[in-house]
């Protein structure tokens, strides 16, 4: 029974991804907008945890310094929903850096000893990857944005399709679990 349900939450997990993949790659505007709103949302609790925070403190400079996130938090928050395009904008820049600095890491990586030889040409290829994919991000922000909708709505169908299968699998093994389980019981 509990093998079931493992492979009922798996296949509905994987059905749900591909759905979300789906609309990713069919309406790339609308992941855009749905990852600004995210990062509000995000912005508006962490807002409240920090106050939270600030309220909970006993000496004054935690107080002030909780108080001055919480309000940068709301900012932000508030400045996402007002302005959308900026914000993706920012976002697509962030995770430019983020995949060039990453990229430059892995790729001098590649260098280091101690590690395979076909590690090493794993870390160079894949670092001069990010590296590109951060330079692509940072000279067209407005392609990059679309490509990271896209890239996320072909992660969220591999992934879904990943999950399905790994719920049939699961729900095949449950079938004939009984007798593994009745000899694994013997075994011990």
């Amino acid at each position: 029974l509990m093998l079931k349900s493992a492979s009922t939450s798996l296949i509905l997990l994987g059905v749900l991804a591909v759905i979300v993949g789906i609309v990713a790659i069919a309406w790339p505007g609308v992941t855009i907008l749905a990852l600004v709103v995210l990062f509000a949302v995000y912005a508006f609790i962490d807002a409240g945890l920090q106050s939270m925070r600030a309220f909970s403190s006993r000496e004054a400079g935690p107080v002030v310094g909780h108080l001055l996130l919480a309000l940068i938090d709301l900012a932000a928050g508030v400045a996402a929903l007002a302005w959308p395009a900026p914000t993706a904008f920012v976002l697509v820049l962030v995770v430019g850096i983020w995949a060039f600095a990453g990229g430059c890491a892995e790729f001098f990586a590649g260098f280091q000893a101690g590690e395979t030889a076909g590690t090493r040409a794993l870390f160079l290829v894949s670092g001069l990857i990010s590296i590109a994919f951060g330079v692509l991000l940072f000279s067209r922000p407005g392609v990059g944005a679309v490509t990271l909708a896209l890239l996320f709505g072909l992660f969220s169908l591999t992934y879904g399709f990943a999950q399905i299968n790994a719920g049939i699998h699961v729900r095949q093994i449950g079938k004939g679990g009984h007798s593994l389980a009745a000899e694994l019981h013997h075994a011990a």
